[in-house]
């Protein structure tokens, strides 16, 4: 199953934290913050939405960095996604 996202909607999926600091300790589960950077999955087209002309910036394979309780999480084919809205993109990782 695939997922395309309506107007300015962006489906990202979470990058997994390193489980052993730089100077090599190893990190247990609960010891590991929630990562907020994320790979953009898909993109929506933009356009109209309340009112206001959106362009899309973001693209497909972006890194970027979201708010940590932004969007709405989605299983697809047993794969964790979050569904967020551009504006809720907080930056592009480069």
């Amino acid at each position: 199953m695939k997922i395309r996202p309506l107007a300015d909607r962006v489906v990202i999926k979470t990058v997994e934290a390193e489980e052993t600091t730089k100077s090599g300790i190893i990190l247990t589960a609960a010891a590991k913050e929630k990562p907020q950077v994320a790979e953009v999955v898909a993109v929506g087209p933009g356009g109209l939405v309340d009112g206001k002309e959106v362009e899309m910036i973001v693209k497909v394979g972006d890194k970027v960095l979201t708010s940590k309780y932004s969007g709405t999480e989605v299983k697809v084919d047993g794969e964790e996604c979050t569904i967020v809205r551009q504006s809720d993109i907080l930056a592009i990782v480069e």
